[in-house]
């Protein structure tokens, strides 16, 4: 089951308190900052995400079992571990990226 976590907006210009993710050259918003749970993305050249990450909103959902929510899906990306409580994929689906997250 998935639960809705947030909306993922791209945007062409480094938000306000964005953060600086060296891993997947991006700045991202903090959600917890937005009342309507957005987060900004900027992604830098040369960054490893696909390009319909890249150029597309997403919406990211939280599973429970990250492994069986992938079966029979189309991976763009991951699963990548963000740290010790949260890994993420991005699946495409209606020709949209969809970011997974599973917390630990």
């Amino acid at each position: 089951m998935r639960t809705l976590h947030h909306v993922g907006f791209i945007t062409s210009e480094k938000k306000e308190g964005a953060v600086f993710n060296e891993g997947l050259s991006v700045w991202l918003t903090d959600i917890n900052q937005s009342p309507n749970k957005i987060e900004f993305l900027k992604f830098e050249e040369g960054s490893c995400m696909p390009e319909l990450i890249q150029s597309q909103s997403h919406i990211a959902y939280t599973v429970p079992d990250l492994e069986e929510a992938l079966k029979d899906c189309k991976v763009l990306f991951g699963p990548a571990d963000v740290n010790e409580h949260l890994t993420i994929a991005f699946i495409e689906e209606e020709g949209v990226s969809i970011e997974l997250m599973e917390m630990k």
